[in-house]
């Protein structure tokens, strides 16, 4: 059975909900292992098949400990990782698009293969109030994020990608 990684970072919920959702979804299909970014290594990096990263974006970028799990991964996996596939998501106040080039970024380093474009919740928070608050994600976008992990894994599974 092909293995699926979802590797995520959430301080206020957003992120946590979407990955969640996702895996849940991807459980149906492969073997899935859901893990914060600060319990992860290389050594779940290098048992798994496919990657879902998950992160909230942060002052125009990739939150510190979801950037903190690529550096501390990023050179002890360099050249063992060439074509897995990977998808990303991003919980975001306002764009995200920026967390989500960092992240596509890292990937390429990696020689990912990427198979959709990003997704990208917004939350709308504007305020230091709203983008402090704990977050929840609308029923309509979760399952977007289970639609993402369920089609990962089962390209996964199904050996096209």
């Amino acid at each position: 059975m092909v293995h699926l990684l979802i590797v995520y970072h959430s301080r206020t919920g957003g992120s946590r909900q979407m990955a969640e959702a996702a895996c849940d979804a991807a459980r149906d299909e492969a073997e899935t292992l859901l893990k914060r970014a600060e319990d992860t290594g290389p050594e779940d990096l290098l048992a798994a098949d496919g990657y879902l990263f998950c992160a909230p974006e942060n002052l125009a970028a990739l939150s510190g400990p979801m950037k903190d799990f690529f550096d501390r991964c990023y050179y002890p996996v360099l050249g063992q990782l060439n074509g897995r596939p990977y998808a990303q998501m991003v919980c975001a106040g306002s764009d995200g698009e920026n967390a989500a080039r960092q992240c596509a970024r890292i990937a390429q380093g990696w020689r990912l293969k990427p198979v959709q474009a990003p997704l990208i919740i917004c939350t709308h928070a504007q305020t230091p109030e709203a983008i402090l608050a704990e977050k929840v994600i609308p029923e309509a976008e979760l399952q977007t994020c289970r639609e993402l992990g369920q089609a990962l894994a089962a390209g996964l599974a199904m050996g096209a990608f």
